[in-house]
Parts: structure tokens; C-alpha cells; sequence
């Protein structure tokens, strides 16, 4: 099944959930590769406070890498987050950075 292509702006608003249902975030921008003409990233902001205790402070958000979406609905799913952030590894962790 050939699904209608969607503007990417049409992510941003939608809520991120782990595969185990976990809220993680509110995508707030989205990542790209201009030349690969890919999303590789989501930039969530109104971040679940508990799952990131400790990562992110204030006016903050995380950059999940888009390999880690395993669907995109109404809501987005993601690879459960949780375990990726309790392995400690850098290549696993998602971005913390400023929010815009």
C-alpha cells in the first residue's frame, strides 16, 4: 500500500509516545538533510518532565533521531525511549538542546 505523501509541517503538533505508551514529547520541528531529501530528526518540546529528569532543564527540547519512529498517525510512535536512555550510550541518547 502506496500511502499519500504528507507536508512535513503536518508532523509538527503531534504528539511522540514509546512503543510502550510511554508520552514522550510534542514535535516541534522537524530535522532535515537537504540533500539526501530526508527527515532525520524530531525536535520534541513540552517533554515528558519525568522521562528526562536530570537531561533536560528550562526552555529545552531533545532531537530524537527519526530512525527510532516506527509509525507516524495520529500520534507518533517511537522505539521505547526509556530503555535507549538507560544504556548510556551517547550513539543511542537522544540530542538535548535549545528549543526554539
Amino acid at each position: 500500500m502506496n500511502a499519500a505523501p504528507q507536508e512535513i509541517t503536518s508532523l509538527v503538533g503531534r504528539e511522540v509516545y514509546s512503543n510502550n505508551g510511554v508520552f514522550v514529547g510534542e514535535i516541534e520541528d522537524v530535522r532535515l538533510d537537504l540533500d539526501a531529501q530526508a527527515v532525520t530528526g524530531l525536535a520534541l518540546a513540552e517533554l515528558n518532565h519525568e522521562l528526562f529528569a536530570g537531561r533536560v532543564e528550562g526552555n529545552t527540547g531533545v532531537i530524537v533521531p527519526y530512525r527510532w519512529v516506527r509509525a507516524v498517525g495520529d500520534v507518533v510512535l517511537i522505539n521505547d525511549v526509556i530503555e535507549r536512555l538507560d544504556t548510556g550510550s551517547e550513539e543511542n541518547e537522544a540530542e538535548v538542546g535549545q528549543s526554539a
